[in-house]
């Protein structure tokens, strides 16, 4: 854990117009109490099978035009093949000068990603990074076949655990990080060594992708979500975790499927260094959840508590501020051990 995890600490008091608690009652004692589900017996055998499909595809990246040069780093549009036979858009991040010493796969939220954003600075000097839109997400992932609006991409295939969207999506995680070892060979001598980074959507779907792919070597999650189904299930929420929690309710046996597709469990099968940002307060991703998440990780696991997650107040720039530099500095401590 990091220094700001007083066991006895609780929500604090926002004003807000939800119509439930943010916090669900719950003060970081407790949170820190809360379990994984298990999930299927064949949970690591179904991951593992994904994980060899996406390993099994030719990423062919191509590199598009410059887009801006800023931070020590030059950005272009990039473009790579994933799983299902598409192609998928996104942008790589090079150092302006010298080789790169560290890698990263940097994922997004339900919102997609119009634009490499507050992502630049890299966590890390002398770094380089893919940034995917995963499939159906702006705007470089637009598809017809998969909705783009977050409420109904959510519920894409989701009654079916081959089928599901959220499978799809990480096994494009997977295909980005070929694609960044095919453009930036160095990255993959001796071997590989890259860092993942997700937030909301991205910290769920980098739960569900690090077990099974050693290439990468740590990670760090933000506000992660599908954390626990379950519970999740029985927590008032809005946005995707709301039109998931609609359809189980007229389809009940949808918990078979979700029973995949759990951070939480996999977050079991973690055995790398992993830091974890999860919020008191959050209305989008409800915080036991996200605690799931980091207490099924092993010995390895690193816990930085936030005020409040998808949520605007006086305090966000500067608990962003200080995440930036817990990230920085455990990135650092992580990607530089021999």
């Amino acid at each position: 854990m990091t220094a700001n995890t007083d066991s006895a600490r609780s929500a604090r008091a926002f004003a807000h117009d939800f119509p439930f608690d943010p916090s669900y009652g719950r003060g970081l004692g407790e949170l820190l109490r809360i379990p994984a589900p298990e999930g299927p017996a064949d949970f690591d055998a179904f991951w593992q099978g994904r994980y060899e499909e996406a390993r099994a595809v030719a990423p062919q990246p191509e590199v598009g035009q410059l887009v801006e040069e800023r931070d020590g780093v030059r950005i272009h549009e990039v473009s790579y093949a994933s799983v299902g036979g598409v192609r998928l858009g996104g942008w790589l991040v090079l150092p302006a000068e010298g080789e790169a010493e560290h890698g990263f796969v940097i994922g997004h939220g339900y919102g997609g990603r119009g634009q490499v954003g507050p992502d630049v600075p890299l966590p890390l000097p002398r770094s380089a990074a893919i940034l995917p839109c995963v499939r159906g997400m702006a705007d470089r992932s637009l598809m017809p076949s998969v909705p783009c609006v977050s409420t109904e991409h959510v519920l894409h295939g989701i009654a079916s655990r081959e089928a599901y969207v959220i499978g799809e999506c990480v096994a494009d995680l997977w295909c980005a990080a070929s694609a960044l070892l095919e453009l930036v060979p160095v990255l993959d001598e001796p071997e590989p060594r890259i860092g993942y980074r997700g937030v909301s959507l991205g910290g769920g779907l980098g739960a569900l992708a690090l077990p099974w792919d050693d290439r990468f070597a740590v990670g760090q999650l933000t506000v992660p979500t599908f954390g626990n189904h379950p519970l999740r299930l029985t927590l008032d929420c809005v946005g995707s975790g709301a039109a998931v929690r609609r359809y189980h309710a007229d389809h009940p046996e949808v918990v078979d499927v979700l029973g995949y597709f759990d951070a939480a469990t996999a977050a079991g099968r973690l055995h790398k260094p992993v830091l974890v940002a999860a919020a008191l307060f959050d209305p989008s991703v409800p915080p036991p959840g996200q605690f799931a998440v980091y207490n099924a990780l092993a010995e390895a696991g690193e816990l930085q508590v936030l005020e409040a997650g998808h949520f605007e107040y006086e305090g966000t720039q500067a608990e962003q501020a200080e995440l930036d530099a817990v990230t920085a500095e455990f990135f650092g401590r992580m990607l530089s051990a021999p």
